[in-house]
């Protein structure tokens, strides 16, 4: 039986064209939710929204869009505006748009650097302060923000992208704090290595021991985390870690830090041991 709790919700997604903001706003849709898509690029926003509709539980939901890029504030609140117009008031904010470059940090650029922070933590910033003034006025709404495993715990390879992943675990624990009082939700969701399109694109371009270490942990599907994101919403929880293996890593990283860095060192010695003897150049 499809559950009434998001029956007639509206909500905004970023990063909704694909991977898990997709599959967000594909769950959503099932227990009859209205959704508003946003995203870079138009014809993958399309062909999102054309099997949303397909999928819509009742002719009367609402399924639109707006193409815009959550690093430049004007399109986003351009785009906060649109939904507010197109489905009305909204109730739920799901940050999932964002980018990753993994390498290492000594070879990354400074440019990828800031696009990671302007994209994955100050697209989130942008998104929330767009969208805060109307859930203040009404009193009520969820916020969602997508974090990482990796803004758990630093990452091997993921320098820029870890740091900012920490920062949208720190904006939102703070902004949970603070929207209490005025009847408003916040979750951050970390999960691990999910199947998407960003997946696809980065995994050639880790570094070895990054994708040593990657291997030695489980793939998620879209759609297990989009189920862990709505069921954290359901019970009010603040932190979804979706996975067995991300759970793990939380609990011990936070029970014992040291032991984890230990054991991720020696990961990093075996994956380098292994390279140097297959005769690749460090």
């Amino acid at each position: 039986m499809v559950r009434e709790y998001f029956l007639g919700r509206r909500a905004l997604i970023t990063g909704g064209s694909s991977g898990i903001g997709a599959a967000v706003a594909g769950e959503l849709v099932r227990r009859g939710a209205h959704v508003f898509l946003v995203a870079r690029h138009q014809d993958r926003l399309e062909q999102t929204v054309a099997r949303l509709r397909d999928t819509a539980r009742d002719a009367g939901q609402k399924i639109e869009y707006a193409v815009a890029d959550v690093s430049l504030a004007t399109q986003v609140s351009e785009a906060v505006a649109g939904a507010e117009q197109r489905l009305g008031p909204i109730d739920l904010l799901i940050n999932s748009a964002g980018i990753t470059q993994p390498g290492y940090a000594e070879d990354l650029p400074l440019e990828s650097y800031r696009a990671l922070i302007d994209t994955n933590y100050m697209g989130t910033v942008l998104t929330v302060k767009a969208a805060l003034p109307l859930l203040i006025s009404r009193r009520s709404g969820w916020i969602v923000n997508l974090s990482s495993a990796a803004g758990l715990k630093g990452i091997f390879g993921y320098a820029g992208y870890c740091a900012s992943k920490f920062a949208v675990v720190g904006f939102s624990e703070a902004l949970r704090a603070e929207l209490v009082r005025h009847g408003i939700g916040v979750t951050v969701v970390c999960p691990p290595d999910t199947r998407t399109p960003m997946l696809a694109a980065e995994s050639p371009l880790r570094p070895y021991e990054t994708a040593y270490l990657a291997a030695q942990g489980k793939v998620l599907e879209p759609e297990q985390v989009a189920l862990a994101v709505l069921g954290g919403i359901e019970h009010r929880r603040s932190l979804v870690v979706p996975g067995f293996d991300s759970k793990f890593l939380r609990f011990a990283n936070g029970l014992a830090p040291g032991a984890i860095d230990w054991m991720f060192d020696g990961m990093v010695r075996k994956a380098q041991r292994q390279h140097h003897q297959s005769g690749s150049s460090p």
